[in-house]
């Protein structure tokens, strides 16, 4: 029986380390292609365009562990819900994967016209979503549960900076024509990276799920008291 119970940890283990290493791979293609638009860079934009499949093997092969771990050792509690909590992030990592990939198609169009602006609050975005995503998935790693109510604060920075993003834009776009569809594709990147934000989000709501049993979702901030949501 210990001998099964350990063998289970281990494979509990090695499921939360490749979740991670996925998790790496999504944040970085998220940097790429945000760093590909700052520095008009065809290259990087283009490996980001063409370089979906390990992430989409990551996927497919958690999902595999996940299930496998399941049906041969029907995990009870906290256990259970930490394999629920991964199949979920799973799918939000594969998200983030896509998302990076329409920022990279955004940005393809956009390099095809002269710069809107300085992009400032863009590559802004992009690194308060990575940072969001490596916290979440330290959280879930670690059962932190003070980290994973860092993330669902930062939310509401991503939010202000698209609407500023907008407000900016749409300056640009009445004043000259020429610059508005270039501008919408800056308008959709903001987006996506938005969207990163969320799944970052919704991976801290199924960290706190896990470690304390609480359901978080669609709860406002302020119905939160310190150290936890709910």
């Amino acid at each position: 029986m210990e001998r099964v119970v350990r063998h289970f940890q281990e494979e509990l283990e090695t499921l939360k380390q490749r979740l991670l290493a996925m998790g790496g791979l999504a944040e970085e293609r998220t940097r790429v292609a945000v760093q590909g638009v700052v520095d008009r860079d065809h290259e990087a934009i283009q490996a980001v365009l063409t370089g979906d499949e390990p992430i989409n093997d990551l996927h497919i092969e958690v999902d595999d562990r996940c299930f496998k771990l399941l049906a041969l050792h029907q995990p009870m509690a906290a256990d259970l819900r930490a394999i629920v909590a991964a199949v979920k992030i799973n799918t939000d990592l594969e998200r983030v994967g896509d998302l990076a990939v329409n920022v990279a198609e955004a940005g393809k169009r956009y390099l095809q016209h002269p710069p809107v602006k300085p992009l400032i609050d863009i590559p802004r975005m992009g690194d308060i979503a990575q940072v969001m995503l490596r916290d979440a998935l330290d959280a879930f790693v670690r059962r932190d549960l003070a980290l994973a109510e860092a993330v669902l604060q930062k939310d509401d920075e991503l939010d202000a900076l698209k609407t500023q993003i907008f407000r900016e834009l749409l300056t640009y776009m009445l004043q000259d024509p020429s610059t508005i569809e270039p501008a919408l594709d800056l308008l959709l990147i903001s987006r996506h990276l938005e969207r990163i934000g969320d799944h970052a989000t919704n991976i801290a709501e199924d960290v706190i799920f896990m470690v304390s049993a609480r359901d978080v979702r669609h709860q406002p901030l302020e119905a939160h008291g310190p150290g936890g949501r709910g």
